[in-house]
């Protein structure tokens, strides 16, 4: 295997995760990497949930929880940062069904990250950081955390789509002493903030070690439109313009 769609930041948001899905159908797509938050903010939580198990269960190879998850599931609304955010989490809560809880309770990864091997890499899949897996997130200039462990390190949570490189000192003369680290974030597949409102993923190809942000157009409006007033109307204003 060498292809790997990774997406973060669904965020219950149905109509941006059709088109990335549609989208996959042509990539060669080898296995899925989710890194958190497949739900809240948007209003389709449940059925975010049931259409990855539909259409994604038998690819995906890594599925984190993300702080959305952790605070909901256990009920711990402590960590957000507006009022609004916490009426968010409290109404995704008291609407999930049975089975969607069961679901990111028993399938996905409880604390927020994993290490494994890919194709002969060390990756670290985590939500946030190594600083708190999921309330800091990694920026390029503020890694929140020592990585010279892995060989690729992805993440979400910022909502900002990143590629890049880190040479850390590393006692290995073949290689001038340097070790390499490479880091992605897919960027946020429905509540993206980068002010580009479409849905956004990755492509990582190992054998090529290339990574492709990409971004795909979604029916924004069918989403808002969802809206009920059951949260603050900032997360419906904020699709349209990628805020």
């Amino acid at each position: 295997m060498s292809k790997y769609a990774i997406l973060s930041d669904i965020h219950g948001n149905l109509f941006a995760l059709e088109e990335v899905f549609n989208d996959l159908i042509n990539q060669d797509i080898d296995s899925i990497i989710l890194l958190g938050d497949l739900i809240d903010y948007g209003m389709q939580s449940n059925e975010v949930v049931e259409f990855i198990r539909e259409k994604f269960s038998s690819k995906i190879i890594c599925n984190i929880w993300g702080n959305h998850e952790k605070a909901i599931l256990t009920k711990d609304f402590n960590y957000f940062s507006s009022s609004r955010g916490i009426e968010s989490a409290k109404f995704t809560e008291s609407i999930l069904t049975d089975e969607s809880k069961d679901y990111l309770n028993n399938e996905l990864i409880q604390g927020g990250r994993i290490d494994f091997e890919l194709d002969g890499k060390q990756v670290l899949a985590v939500h946030g950081s190594l600083n708190d897996n999921y309330w800091r997130a990694i920026y390029p200039d503020n890694l929140n955390g020592n990585y010279i462990d892995y060989d690729i390190v992805l993440s979400g949570h910022s909502h900002y789509p990143h590629v890049f490189q880190k040479f850390y000192e590393f006692e290995n003369p073949s290689m001038r002493n340097k070790k390499s680290v490479l880091f992605i974030n897919p960027g946020s597949v429905g509540q993206p903030r980068n002010h580009n409102p479409n849905a956004q993923y990755a492509i990582l190809d190992t054998n090529l070690m290339s990574v492709e942000l990409k971004s795909v157009n979604y029916p924004k409006h069918e989403s808002m439109d969802l809206y009920d007033g059951s949260i603050d109307d900032f997360y419906r204003k904020r699709l349209e313009n990628g805020i």
